[in-house]
């Protein structure tokens, strides 16, 4: 009880008390430990505006017009490979790096035409399994028989090649 009143006396709790000093000051650091909105706004539209420039650069499929495309000119080379049964074959196409494509195990007839480099030579290589047999390659250039060779026996082998001229090189076309 109050000594001057005589009325009981009840304690309010923290929260209903009246602020003080440093109630105010709580206050005011708070709201500075708050991030600021305009802040985040600005760092969101930079985050992605740098996106949109990142997928445009990697989505952009236009080629550089400054280098142009090397072309490298070609001939039509036909490879034939007459006989029965399988062989191995081997033959030059398109390859600027001068590999080779090998068909393992071709069922023969075989016939393939593709475009060489000029300045390659075409080359056709057969070989003929363990069973044996007889194989005949032939090799055409434009259309114009070049060579041909026979592969006889197990383990036979005929090579036909060619020559075509280097890039640049005058050649007359029919």
């Amino acid at each position: 009880m109050g000594a001057e009143t005589g009325k009981p006396v009840t304690s309010l709790p923290e929260s209903e008390k009246a602020p003080q000093e440093g109630a105010a000051d709580e206050a005011a650091e708070s709201r500075s430990a708050r991030p600021d909105r305009a802040g985040l706004l600005i760092a969101g539209a930079a985050s992605a505006a740098c996106a949109g420039l990142v997928l445009y650069g990697v989505l952009d499929s236009r080629q550089d017009d400054s280098t142009p495309e090397r072309r490298v000119p070609t001939a039509a080379v036909t490879y034939e490979v007459t006989g029965t049964g399988t062989a191995d074959i081997t033959y030059q196409a398109r390859s600027e790096s001068g590999k080779a494509v090998t068909v393992k195990a071709a069922a023969l007839p075989w016939r393939k035409t593709v475009p060489v480099p000029l300045g390659r030579d075409p080359i056709v290589n057969v070989v003929l399994g363990a069973s044996g047999g007889q194989a005949r390659c032939t090799l055409t250039i434009r259309g114009q028989y070049i060579q041909g060779a026979t592969a006889n026996g197990q383990f036979g082998r005929a090579t036909c090649t060619g020559t075509l001229p280097r890039p640049g090189a005058a050649h007359s076309e029919g």
